[in-house]
């Protein structure tokens, strides 16, 4: 029996990358299981060796095409998209490389939405009673996603068959749009979401022009480049890496500081908090002084402002404040008319940065709002000059003010805020795609179908390697390369950092990660590589000491 997300007694195991209406029966065909016969070498397949749940006589992906029905026994079928990629076909195959060849051999195989429920059986003929509208094979479009040379035109026909499965579709759009735009892009945005390429790989020596106390715990330094040469502007959200000699007899401290300061040609501004035990904090804060040289990447990262005409809320905690301060100078300066809120939460006054420049930011737009909170407030703080409200920020505090669930909404602060801020905003009815967060150290994993164990990331037990410095910027961990690991990935996980990753073969992206500094080399080659200063880690080892967003 068949039924509408599955096959009764043979359903997907994994809900979270697999199922689901558009994806509720696989087919895969006996042509192909001869095609991999021959082309490795082997006799040992049995049914269900791809992990299908239809195997057919019949039914090529290059002839097969999108929007196709077809009856078999009691039930009514219509394709809907091709294989998802999946590193589980490489263990079941026992081919690493398998997700990648079925791409580019083009035999994907395909999914089946389920029109009619019924019964089928082995033996039962195949029949087809309808042709898909534009007759965009299986192979084509799974093609069109995951190889380079897309066709604008065959997008564009793509995106009119209404039985593509909604994740295609959105994949597609994105790839039409970056294919649109003036400027040309590298990369593939159907697969991620790749920000332009950095204005430099590597560091840039710059010069601490200002060291300014923000709060009690928040210090900001102005840098200047010491060639006189303009920085690029970038954009407000983004952030820089710092590269620090904390100690001379040990690897450099890689960290991560947001640009709080109005995106100009002549300066960046990072603003830091000194943690108790943060070795660059402590460096930085304690030991830097003006006129020292320090080492700068490039801004770079994907917090940035989206264009709308909705309200705009920028919501944050603590030093969460940095990237959304740079967010409220950008729309000042444009003298925006959206309707802007700045909300944010500190302990008191003591600790409550940027008092005084963002009140006077809002001053400037016609529609600025602000509401400050503070948690712990101290008997000097005034209520309507120092903060609005004692408390935490929460859903039924921004329904209260008057903040509208249809608004934009930029989140930072730390890991507890913005997870309650996000499950609170969902619950509150705000969509998804209008909620944008801003992490501070690791990013969270993707391990599709794996459980998830936190660990404090580490150098990898045993001996060190010979290779080449490998250093982990949001985690703080720098590991000498071994070639028994086969990819940067491969190193990640022994190091207990937060990985994402989907076919660990070169196709699907999901591992895209900044590449910071340093070069990388390819092997396997990826189907289609990602915009330079980007790198695919599941299939790339370094050739010379790396840094990477990770």
């Amino acid at each position: 029996m068949v039924r509408k997300l599955n096959v009764v007694g043979d359903a997907q195991g994994d809900l979270a990358g697999h199922g689901g209406e558009h994806r509720a029966v696989f087919v895969y065909q006996m042509e192909s299981y001869h095609y991999w016969e021959s082309f490795l070498g082997r006799k040992d397949f049995i049914f269900g060796q791809f992990g299908e749940n239809f195997t057919v006589d019949g039914l090529p992906d290059k002839e097969v095409c999108i929007g196709d029905r077809y009856r078999i026994g009691d039930a009514i079928f219509e394709v809907t998209q091709p294989r998802v990629t999946c590193y589980r076909v490489g263990i079941r195959m026992n081919e690493p490389r398998m997700a990648a060849l079925l791409v580019a051999h083009h035999r994907p195989g395909f999914y089946f939405r389920v029109l009619q429920e019924g019964e089928v059986g082995a033996g039962d003929d195949i029949v087809k009673i309808a042709d898909g509208t534009e007759r965009i094979t299986v192979a084509d479009i799974d093609g069109l996603l995951y190889l380079p040379g897309h066709s604008k035109e065959q997008l564009e026909r793509a995106l009119r068959i209404p039985a593509l499965s909604k994740g295609w579709q959105s994949s597609f759009e994105a790839i039409l749009a970056q294919e649109s735009s003036p400027k040309p892009a590298e990369g593939n945005r159907g697969l991620a979401n790749e920000e332009q390429a950095p204005a430099w790989i590597g560091f840039r020596q710059m010069r601490v022009a200002r060291i300014h106390k923000e709060s009690d715990n928040v210090t900001s330094f102005v840098l200047t480049p010491i060639d006189g040469q303009p920085l690029p502007v970038f954009q407000a959200g983004q952030f820089v890496v710092l590269r620090l000699l904390v100690d001379p007899g040990k690897p450099p401290v890689l960290r991560s500081y947001s640009l709080s300061d109005l995106p100009v040609a002549d300066h960046f501004r990072i603003s830091v908090k000194s943690e108790l035990n943060g070795i660059a904090s402590s460096f930085l804060c304690n030991r830097s002084r003006e006129g020292d040289l320090l080492d700068v990447s490039a801004p770079r990262g994907s917090f940035t402002l989206r264009p709308s005409q909705s309200p705009v809320v920028l919501l944050s905690a603590g030093v969460g404040a940095t990237p959304v301060m740079s967010m409220l100078h950008t729309l000042a300066g444009e003298r925006s008319q959206r309707e802007i809120w700045w909300i944010y939460g500190a302990r008191n006054r003591v600790d409550h940065p940027f008092a005084e420049e963002s009140r006077s930011l809002l001053k400037q737009l016609s529609r600025g709002r602000g509401y400050i909170v503070y948690s712990k407030p101290a008997a000097i703080d005034q209520v309507g000059a120092d903060f609005d409200a004692p408390g935490h920020i929460d859903t039924a505090l921004l329904e209260r003010i008057g903040v509208s669930q249809g608004s934009d909404f930029y989140l930072c602060g730390p890991s507890s805020f913005l997870q309650n801020m996000r499950d609170g905003l969902r619950n509150w009815g705000v969509l998804a795609g209008n909620v944008h967060t801003e992490i501070f150290g690791s990013l969270e994993a993707i391990t599709p179908g794996m459980a998830r164990v936190d660990h404090t990331p580490h150098v990898p037990p045993g001996p060190a390697g010979s290779g080449p410095p490998v250093s982990f910027a949001r985690s703080g961990i720098t590991a000498a390369w071994d070639p028994k690991f086969e990819s940067l990935l491969e190193l990640a996980e022994a190091c207990d950092i937060p990985v994402r990753w989907s076919c660990r073969t070169g196709v699907c992206h999901t591992c895209m990660t900044g590449l910071i500094g340093g070069s990388i080399i390819y092997n396997p080659e990826p189907l289609e590589r990602p915009a330079a200063g980007n790198v695919l880690v599941c299939c790339s080892q370094p050739n010379a000491g790396v840094a990477l967003d990770l």
